[in-house]
This record gives C-alpha cells, sequence and structure tokens, in this order.
C-alpha cells in the first residue's frame, strides 16, 4: 500500500513540477493530482524539497539503469550504440514529464542535484568514455571525442521530450506518437553512426 501510494504522489509530482517549476509548484497542487489530502501526502513525503529531490532522483536512476552503454546488447560498437540510443528515446517517450523536470534543474544550475549528480552520473559516464576510447585505440571507429558523443546523444534524444511542443508544432500534430520517436531513432542512429566511422 505505501509503495502504491509512493509511486502516485511521485507520478502527480512529476506532472506538477514538470508545468509549473520547483519555484511555482503548490503541495496543495501536488496531493489533489495524487487524489490524496495534503497533510496524507505529508506523511509521505514531509517537504516540497524531498518530494522534487526523490522525482529528480527517480528520473536520474532509470536512465543509469537503463542507458548504461557498458549494459547494451550487442557484439559490436554500432549495435550497443544503437540500442543506447534507442533506449534514450523510449524514456524520452515513456517518462516526457521527468526529462522535463530534470532539464529545468540542470537549466537553473542543478542546485538540488549537483552532488548526486557527481557521485551517480559523472562514474558512469567515465566508464563509458573509457569503453569508446577502448573502441578507438583497437580502430573500431574514428578518433573522435567521447565526450561530445554522449552529449550529443543526450541532446538529440532528451529534446523530443523537454522540447515536444516546439516538435509537435513543426511535424502539425497534437502529440508525439510511438512512430515519431522510431523514425527519429533511425535517424540519430545513422547520424551517429556514420559520423563515428562505425557505418559506411
Amino acid at each position: 500500500m505505501r509503495e502504491a501510494h509512493e509511486a502516485r504522489i511521485l507520478a502527480a509530482a512529476e506532472d506538477i513540477f514538470a508545468q509549473f517549476g520547483y519555484n511555482g509548484a503548490a503541495i496543495e497542487a501536488i496531493a489533489e493530482r495524487a487524489g490524496l489530502s495534503k497533510q496524507n501526502m505529508l506523511y509521505y513525503f514531509p517537504s516540497k524539497e524531498i518530494l522534487y529531490h526523490r522525482v529528480l532522483e527517480n528520473i536520474l536512476d532509470l536512465w543509469l539503469e537503463k542507458m548504461t552503454l557498458l549494459a547494451q546488447s550487442g557484439e559490436d560498437p554500432a549495435s550497443m550504440l544503437e540500442n543506447y540510443i534507442r533506449g534514450k528515446f523510449e524514456i524520452s517517450r515513456a517518462h516526457p514529464n521527468g526529462s522535463k523536470v530534470f532539464a529545468n534543474e540542470i537549466i537553473n544550475g542543478a542546485p538540488h542535484l549537483r552532488d548526486y549528480l557527481r557521485k551517480n552520473l559523472i562514474p558512469q559516464l567515465e566508464a563509458d568514455i573509457a569503453l569508446v576510447r577502448g573502441w578507438i585505440d583497437q580502430g573500431l571507429m574514428d578518433p573522435i571525442e567521447p565526450e561530445h558523443l554522449f552529449f550529443t546523444i543526450w541532446a538529440a534524444t532528451q529534446t523530443y521530450a523537454d522540447f515536444s511542443a516546439q516538435i509537435e508544432l513543426a511535424l502539425d500534430k497534437d502529440s508525439l506518437d510511438e512512430a515519431d520517436f522510431r523514425k527519429a531513432g533511425d535517424f540519430l542512429t545513422h547520424i551517429v553512426l556514420k559520423g563515428t566511422g562505425l557505418k559506411g
């Protein structure tokens, strides 16, 4: 029962924080969205800050769990990178509001998440960079800067969540569907694999 209530509160908080940001989000609005009283919600999450941290940590933990390059299936760099890219698109499709909350936090200088990023994201990024450098040293891909490879993939995949309204306007659609994310994955995979020498 506790897990179900927490999941409902976190889903509601993700929506409200994405819409109004940390400062604009009201505890009362989150409780109402979750279908709980304010007092009942504060039993599970005693403050807005604690709740905000959990929302941020949840989306980052999901990215780290699903989007570790070392953990991708595939027998070669090309298939591993493709799975990484498509997995990032899937998270943007399935958790657009979580991505928006994370983006707002980063735009504002990561005041609530900086230490968590240093502890959790940076070591994983360094491991993935080391893997790509190993591929380069083996002559499996062009000598590119691995950091910028990941920054480009992050930016390209997350924009379909963070700036979905802009893309919907450009495509003249009410909302992005699974086919849109598949086409975006096809395009970015093509660019990355050709641009790194993994595809002729």
